[in-house]
């Protein structure tokens, strides 16, 4: 399992307040992850990912970007914290990963940066070996990639899965996990895995074939586990993501976003949250897991949905519509199962219970104000689908 932030900014980003510096930043989740509840292994200390591009480009030194990679624990590797000091990116990704030899799936996680990306990534083995080969981010030509979940009964698919890659993605593969050959998949949906550069369009189109493909595999070999497949992949310059899971019943890996115009801390010991003073968005997050204890910061992602950044910071929320999508009107799509998800360790069944904990005592303290101040108290309003935050939900858009 794994956990992944992604960011994209119009001005480059310390990689520490990403990876370091927040109380609850992507090396803290690697030993303390809020979402996540697997108490057989609660360590994320398999390895970790570095990717990021050149905030500005370099003809000698080209738009590929550049990883680095560990088999130490994160929190424990004393260059990750020199570097995190000293790299700046305008987009950026990190994440963890981390696995247990009883659970099923191999996590990675990874990240890359272009004008405004950097990735970060700790992993926990599962069932692949530990080795750099398998550590995330997964890099070919300028674009980079990585995965959250699992593809369910990987071994019986895989030979079947390796006779659609054209060669020049068959021989990109130096790992053994079902995450690398997931991304030689998608280059393969490509119109050409090489070219100079990529339209928002075309990643998100190719993505969707990936899936199509994977869920095709699956039906073939008679596979009724469902696979955990939330994806990322950039170029530097446009970001696709995807929250997914095979199943029309059981809730996907968690994975939230932000928005604003400023990130930054605002109280010693590490607390950051996300400003926004106009109505620009300056800096865009996905998240596995909120960087943030400000609950208003974050907004959840749709299920079998694809959330895509374009190059002018759009945000675009969009519906995965297969035979696994359940539209947001149907109440299967309001009562799906996280027992599924929370055995992979990618979803805390406590969640849902905290936030109605957290909104039954919000009412009781005004309440008890009103009372105390003699007015009679307010009747609160129907609760509401679409969270009560005042930060700009993304624009939804339907194929």
């Amino acid at each position: 399992m794994c956990r992944f932030v992604i960011y994209k900014g119009t001005s480059p980003v310390q990689l520490s307040h990403l990876l370091t510096r927040p109380c609850h930043s992507i090396i803290n989740q690697a030993f303390d992850s809020r979402l996540r509840l697997d108490h057989r292994r609660p360590m994320n200390g398999d390895g970790f990912g570095v990717g990021w591009y050149d905030s500005v480009y370099d003809e000698e030194l080209g738009s590929q970007p550049c990883i680095f990679t560990s088999v130490t624990p994160a929190w424990n590797n004393v260059n990750l914290t020199r570097l995190a000091e000293k790299i700046k990116s305008p987009l950026v990704l990190l994440g963890l990963l981390f696995s247990n030899s009883l659970l099923p799936f191999i996590s990675r996680l990874f990240g890359g940066t272009f004008l405004c990306v950097l990735s970060g990534h700790v992993r926990a083995t599962t069932a692949g070996s530990l080795s750099l080969d398998n550590c995330h981010p997964f890099v070919h030509g300028k674009l980079m990639f990585m995965h959250n979940g699992g593809i369910a009964e990987f071994g019986m698919i895989k030979r079947r899965l390796q006779k659609d890659l054209p060669d020049c993605a068959f021989d990109m593969v130096q790992g053994n996990t079902d995450s690398e050959w997931a991304f030689a998949l998608f280059l393969s949906k490509l119109p050409d895995c090489n070219a100079r550069s990529f339209t928002s369009s075309t990643l998100r189109k190719a993505m969707e074939q990936t899936i199509a493909s994977l869920n095709g595999y699956a039906e073939e070999f008679n596979i009724t586990e469902p696979s955990l497949m939330n994806f990322c992949v950039t170029d530097g310059e446009s970001v696709v993501v995807t929250r997914y899971i095979s199943s029309k019943e059981d809730e996907a890996a968690s994975l939230w976003f932000s928005s604003g115009t400023e990130f930054s801390e605002y109280a010693q010991g590490g607390h950051y949250k996300m400003s926004k003073s106009d109505k620009r968005e300056n800096i865009i997050m996905i998240a596995s897991e909120p960087l943030t204890f400000e609950r208003a910061d974050w907004m959840e992602i749709k299920t079998n949905h694809m959330v895509v950044i374009t190059p002018k910071m759009n945000l675009l929320q969009i519906p995965i519509k297969d035979k696994y999508f359940v539209p947001l009107s149907h109440p299967a799509a309001r009562a799906r199962a996280t027992e599924f998800a929370q055995e992979k360790g990618l979803l805390n069944p406590r969640q849902e219970l905290l936030a109605k904990a957290a909104s039954a005592s919000t009412k009781e303290k005004e309440k008890a104000a009103a009372t105390t101040s003699g007015q009679q108290p307010q009747p609160q309003p129907q609760s509401q689908p679409q969270s009560s935050s005042s930060r700009r939900p993304p624009q939804s858009q339907t194929h």
